[in-house]
């Protein structure tokens, strides 16, 4: 265990979400490639068969010559014994099906509220809360018997709810959420430098900025690049592209991915508060009043996408014809780096180098203006056994009026879960800056996903 003599060729990880073919792939990819680390990884999944699958295909990079770091898989049937002596958790689920995600995301809409996403805020986010706080107080327990001193890397959204709850149950775990959607932002300061600048190939890594904020919800009100100053050009740019936005893409249009968008949310935020809005467009939009989600007609006028729920499907059914490819020997998984930055941190947890990111952690004063414990993204420091949360600072008024509406949600779902009382639930769901209805329409939406939520919620608010 981490603590002692702790040797970087015997590293235990267990990942719950073990038959992912998302989050599980690129993951394994990751610790293939890298040379400084080795070890076991056992596969704990709901669907046993899928961890099964993903153990034969992490095993089978041991035959490619190309890899450098050595690690066996394993499917486990149970939680239990993928825990026991892991030094190291990661966490990447869907809580619950996707029949529960659709209607999550496509309820509302008979209501005229449209969700880009509907993972982390507005209606869906709020029962997907509610589905995913239960899970995670059982995870909490199974951590604080099977492996009190491990790291626990949470992927899943509703990511902050995700964090909040495993502290609630285990106040003394070391937990922190992971996300990527900052890492898009650096790359448009690195496009916008190439623009207005004429600088070309900038690495995000090298965009230096403070992050402030909610998961999803991040903004920046400091960014340089060596000794450039890159919030004034960032005026520039915003007021250059507002109309037509900027695409970082160039060989893949906004309209044909459901993940891009031109960027034209991020510059209208800027314009309003005069800070980077430091997440992708469909999760900043819905954070706001429905200034961005009128209908499908203004969401295409901002030039990013709702994703419906059957684009999931029809993924998921992809990824489950590659991964047969894969098991048959007719396809091998790229090994590249994949841009996430999990297995650098794991590094640096182990002392082998210290690592400053974005990371979701419970506010100890990192955050001003936010009410301490609820969990928000800033910049840490990750050294050995450690992680040190960077002060950020304090956002302007305005930001932090919306960041403590939606953080003081998140609060209400929890104490929702543990009281098991559903008109708790209610006020925060009417509370949302979405549900701008009258009572009556807001409590049949409620009772509506609810229902959509049956075999999840059903003994929860009994």
């Amino acid at each position: 265990m981490i603590g002692s003599e702790f040797k970087t060729n015997n590293i235990n990880i267990a990942y719950i979400g073990g038959g992912s073919k998302g989050w599980a792939w690129t993951f394994m990819t990751d610790l293939a490639i890298e040379e400084n680390l080795s070890g076991t990884v056992k596969l704990y999944d709901i669907d046993y068969e899928a961890a099964y699958r993903n153990e034969i295909i992490g095993n089978s990079f041991l035959k490619r010559k190309e890899i450098k770091g050595y690690w066996k898989y394993y499917a486990v049937k149970t939680i239990e014994e993928a825990l026991k002596e892991a030094d190291f958790v990661i966490i990447s689920i869907l809580p619950g099906t996707l029949d529960e995600m659709e209607g999550d995301v496509h309820l509302p809409e008979k209501y005229g509220i449209y969700q880009s996403v509907g993972d982390t805020t507005g209606p869906g986010g709020i029962m997907r809360a509610l589905r995913t706080i239960p899970i995670y107080m059982e995870f909490a327990q199974k951590v604080y018997k099977y492996c009190p001193d491990a790291w626990i890397i949470n992927y899943t959204n509703p990511m902050a709810v995700c964090v909040r709850t495993l502290y609630h149950i285990y106040p003394k775990i070391k937990a922190f959420g992971c996300c990527h959607e900052v890492f898009s932002t650096q790359v448009l300061l690195a496009e916008m430098l190439k623009v207005l600048k004429n600088i070309e190939n900038v690495n995000r890594e090298e965009i230096k900025v403070n992050i402030l904020g909610i998961n999803h919800f991040t903004w920046i009100d400091s960014a340089s690049y060596k000794n450039i100053d890159l919030l004034p050009l960032y005026k520039d740019f915003a007021d250059k592209f507002y109309e037509e936005g900027y695409e970082t893409e160039e060989n893949e249009h906004w309209i044909n991915n459901m993940f891009k968008c031109a960027n034209k949310v991020k510059f209208d935020l800027f314009k309003r508060y005069g800070v980077i809005a430091a997440a992708g467009d469909r999760h900043l939009a819905e954070f706001m009043p429905s200034w961005y989600l009128k209908s499908p007609e203004g969401v295409e006028k901002w030039k990013f996408n709702l994703t419906p729920v059957e684009w999931r499907r029809k993924n998921k059914s992809e990824l489950e014809k590659k991964s047969l490819r894969i098991l048959n020997g007719e396809e091998e998984l790229v090994l590249k780096p994949s841009g996430e930055e999990g297995v650098k941190i794991i590094k640096a947890l182990l002392g082998q180098e210290d690592f400053i990111t974005n990371v979701n952690i419970p506010n100890r004063g990192q955050l001003e203006g936010i009410p301490m414990d609820s969990v928000v993204e800033t910049n840490a420091v990750f050294s050995y056994n450690s992680v040190k949360p960077v002060v950020a600072g304090r956002p302007d008024s305005p930001l932090i009026n919306i960041m403590t509406r939606h953080v003081l949600n998140q609060e209400t779902l929890l104490e929702a879960v543990i009281k098991k009382d559903k008109e708790i639930a209610f006020r925060a769901f009417i509370n949302d800056p979405f549900v701008d209805m009258d009572v009556d329409r807001a409590r049949n939406l409620f009772d509506e996903m609810l229902a959509n939520n049956k075999k999840y919620l059903d003994k929860l608010f009994c």
